[in-house]
């Protein structure tokens, strides 16, 4: 048991709740009055940063059990923070150094373990829990787990909460679990603690803070959105300015809040010629633990801190009485029609804004410089969207699938993921052969499970090791895992990153991926004949390819054009080099990071590596394809037989017996994309089709619909003879459109298609004239107005629904009258029509009573007038 000291020597703002945290922990509510029924050894408690949560209540919990308290953090730094933290508050007890970390605090994080056989705390990360839970779900020896900062909300953190859940349900329902969080939004969390009864009791704890004057200074000119990993240098140039006016207007530290390590470099820059008066000093996640541990120090000067986010909630900065906030901060994004996954720079939400401005009042009246506009603030998202919704499912999918939860059935999570994320998780996992059909993990899927990296990575580190040789492989993936690529230096070169590694350029950088390396090798470990190394011939440049493309195989890339900076990927986006870039100019690229930002057609290569062809056919194995492609291109059939790494072809040839299937819907393809016209269309088959069109507008079905649309659609049955015979577009201009159409002729009843709509009509003078169809009222009968002489009623077609619309001409056969009630013409305007046309055509018959003459079509000899 821990010295009562140990917890009564800190003064620290939680202190006062820990008797209402016990009680409720160990499910006697009446010590924690107001928090409702809820169950035994679960509980929330929301503190926010700064109250001691992380550091007191796990020592004070140790007190209250005979086993090991897990305290499980989101980053790594806030792992050894908190640990370094714990040892100091126990100083002198049971004879250890104060600040002694091993002993009766410890922590794990990847690749690092310091604990002892006397270890009653250990701090480790969420990720490092979900693997543990993974091989031991029983946790046998700890007796408490702690998931600090829940309202971050890491896909970790998530995953940890929801197994920590069902193994208490299931298989240790005395493990005691305590959720943290710096937010009051906990009404989710605590019904899940709750379980099937009611929500499990919250605690809560204000911090002691003090007044933080809140300055709006935004930048004095326009500031362009950050864009994917850019972030516009003025707005760093206005930090920067801020900062310096930070130093003359106030006292005490400054703590300055950046998106990134490379914009904290760029203002670290900016501002070199203040290090005269005053200590400039970093804290991210890419950084060595010396480095960590010298920003959460106090030191003998005034300090200027540029930290990422990870100094927003989850650690400590003594000293600060400044936050000088760039309002801005990194969260992933998957675009998963692409498999295109990457860290984007996104405006803050009000709620870390907020958690940031109070690192400014943990120790004195403070200040915030907040570098956007009061009006910019209002519009700001409340809170930062959960990892769940935004990131990379992938390996999420597959830790649900291990647990025995394929896709999260049955397990209570904070949020639903979703859906169309999961499905391209499961999409990439089958193709991995990680999980089966049915979405059961395999054998290998637990095999890349075990690795603890990204599973593309795994893959690529247990399928490339007996290729390229185990260290090579786990130091390729080392680069690419973990924080990223960030230790390989600023080129998009992968290579060249990977000799600043060896060579030890930046100490700290290079250190860190030996020991990831390190960790990495034993999954990497071929299988080879004793003696023989794997990969001895293979050089660095395609041993590098291949495990990339292996690890995303959809990013092998090939050059558009030679010597160019643009290319195609194995998955069909386009992708293009940086101006400038070492890599321009290879034929062949395998891709490890890439983004495509808002608005983009084409990817922007971040890192890369060049390799041959034969490397990227190795590589991208799985989306080798040779298929006939039978396919109208350019406005004829083209037919070849091509051999493609997913959308790049590799290699083409002519095709001269195409499939004849293949074949029919290359022409069907082509005749729709032409359109009817490429047909031959006569003046009787376009009449046809006039006849026809009437005959479904009057008459309605069976009477086919003959409309382009329509005609379309339906090609394979009125044009199938035709087309089986066809083989490019010569033989379709060749095919007559008429006796095709006349397929669609509905049976029985085509019959009296001549009857219903009728080609022709015979007029009194004799003549057969041709009507014509093709307006969408009644057929036009056009004729000469002597022939219809002694008519007193025009014809009906349709059965008689329909009556002829009389064109009638003049003897130059110009139209002079257009009428379907003949009668009436007789009488009101053929003497009109006669009075103006008998002096100008003498010869042509002008009766006075038209209903009477003799209709005729000949014209009285010359001399002769009627």
């Amino acid at each position: 048991m821990l010295p009562d000291r140990a917890v009564a020597g800190a003064d620290l703002p939680v202190r006062d709740v820990l008797p209402a945290l016990l009680a409720a922990l160990a499910g006697d509510l009446r010590a924690a009055p107001g928090s409702g029924a809820g169950p035994r050894g679960a509980a929330v408690l929301v503190a926010p940063p700064g109250t001691g949560k992380t550091t007191l209540v796990p020592l004070a919990l140790a007190d209250e059990v005979s086993g090991r308290v897990v305290v499980a953090e989101p980053r790594r730094i806030a792992v050894r923070a908190a640990a370094r933290r714990m040892a100091s508050l126990i100083s002198g007890a049971g004879g250890e150094r104060g600040g002694e970390v091993g002993g009766t605090v410890g922590y794990t994080i990847r690749g690092e373990r310091r604990v002892g056989p006397s270890t009653r705390v250990e701090v480790v990360t969420t990720g490092v829990l979900v693997r543990r839970l993974q091989r031991d779900p029983e946790l046998p020896g700890t007796d408490v787990v702690i998931l600090d900062e829940c309202h971050e909300r890491h896909l970790d953190a998530d995953l940890a909460l929801a197994f920590m859940l069902d193994v208490r349900a299931t298989l240790r329902p005395d493990l005691r679990l305590l959720a943290t969080s710096a937010t009051a939004d906990t009404r989710r969390l605590a019904g899940l603690l709750g379980g099937a009864g009611p929500a499990a009791p919250v605690v809560g704890t204000d911090a002691a803070l003090f007044g933080v004057d809140v300055v709006w200074a935004p930048a004095p000119g326009p500031i362009a959105p950050a864009h994917g990993l850019r972030v516009d240098p003025r707005l760093l140039d206005h930090v920067a300015a801020t900062i310096g006016r930070a130093l003359r207007e106030t006292s005490g530290d400054v703590l300055v809040f950046l998106p990134g390590a490379g914009e904290i470099a760029a203002v670290a820059g900016r501002i070199a010629g203040h290090r005269e008066t005053v200590d400039v000093l970093t804290l991210h996640g890419q950084q060595s633990g010396q480095a960590q541990d010298a920003a959460l120090r106090t030191g003998p000067r005034r300090r200027i801190v540029l930290a990422t986010a990870v100094a927003e909630s989850s650690l400590t900065v003594p000293g600060v009485r400044v936050v000088v906030d760039a309002g801005l901060a990194r969260s992933p994004r998957m675009d998963h029609a692409r498999g295109l996954g990457s860290l984007v720079t996104v405006r803050v939400s009000r709620s870390s804004a907020s958690q940031r401005s109070g690192r400014a009042g943990r120790e004195a009246p403070g200040r915030v410089y907040r570098c956007w506009s009061a009006a910019e603030h209002d519009r700001l998202p409340a809170h930062p969207e959960p990892e769940i919704a935004v990131a990379d499912l992938t390996g999420f999918a597959l830790d649900l699938a291990v647990w025995g939860h394929p896709g999260g059935a049955g397990l209570e999570l904070l949020s639903d993921p979703p859906a169309g994320a999961m499905e391209a998780a499961g999409a990439s996992l089958r193709a991995l052969g990680a999980l089966d059909a049915t979405g059961r993990v395999t054998a290998r899927g637990r095999a890349i499970a075990a690795v603890g990296a990204h599973p593309r990575l795994a893959r690529a580190l247990i399928d490339g090791g007996p290729a390229v040789g185990a260290q090579r492989a786990a130091e390729v993936v080392a680069i690419l895992s973990g924080d990223g690529p960030a230790g390989a230096g600023p080129s998009d070169d992968l290579v060249a990153g990977w000799r600043r590694l060896r060579a030890g350029t930046d100490r700290a950088a290079s250190a860190r991926w030996r020991d990831e390396a390190r960790r990495l090798r034993p999954a990497a470990e071929p299988t080879a004949p004793a003696g023989e190394s794997p990969g001895g011939d293979v050089t660095d440049d395609l041993a590098a390819g291949l495990v990339v493309g292996l690890a995303f195989p959809e990013r092998l890339a090939r050059a558009r054009a030679p010597g160019g900076a643009t290319y195609l990927m194995a998955g069909g986006t386009a992708a293009e080099l940086a101006g400038g870039s070492a890599l321009a100019g290879a034929e062949w690229l395998a891709i490890a990071v890439a983004d495509r930002g808002a608005g983009r057609t084409s990817a922007r290569v971040r890192l890369a590596v060049t390799l041959d062809a034969a490397t990227a056919r190795e590589a991208g194995a799985a989306f080798l394809s040779t298929v006939d492609e039978v396919a109208w291109s350019g406005g004829d059939v083209v037919a070849r037989r091509v051999e493609r790494l997913g959308a790049i072809v590799l290699a083409e040839r002519p095709l001269a017996r195409p499939d004849r299937s293949l074949l029919e819907a290359a022409i069907l393809d082509g005749l729709r994309q032409e359109g009817l016209a490429v047909l031959r269309w006569t003046r009787d088959a376009t009449a046809l089709r006039e006849r026809l069109a009437f005959c479904h507008r009057v008459l309605g079905d069976p009477w086919p619909d003959v409309s382009d649309a329509a005609l379309l659609e339906s090609a394979p049955a009125w044009l199938g003879p035709d087309l089986r015979d066809a083989r490019r577009r010569a033989d379709l201009e060749r095919v007559d459109a008429g006796p095709a159409l006349r397929r669609l002729l509905p049976w029985p009843r085509a019959a009296r298609f001549d009857e219903l709509a009728p080609e022709r009509v015979e007029v009194p003078s004799g003549s057969r004239v041709r009507l014509d169809y093709s307006g969408t009222g009644g057929p036009v009968l056009a004729v000469k107005i002597a022939e219809v002489f002694g008519w007193e009623r025009v014809p009906a077609v349709a059965d008689g629904r329909v009556p002829v619309v009389l064109h009638l001409l003049s003897p130059a056969g110009r139209p002079v009258a257009v009428t379907s009630d003949l009668a009436s013409f007789w009488r009101s305007g053929y003497p009109r029509v006669r009075a103006e046309l008998r002096g100008r055509y003498p010869r042509h018959p002008w009766p006075d009573d038209p209903t009477a003459a003799a209709p005729t079509r000949r014209v009285a000899p010359r001399g002769h007038p009627r």
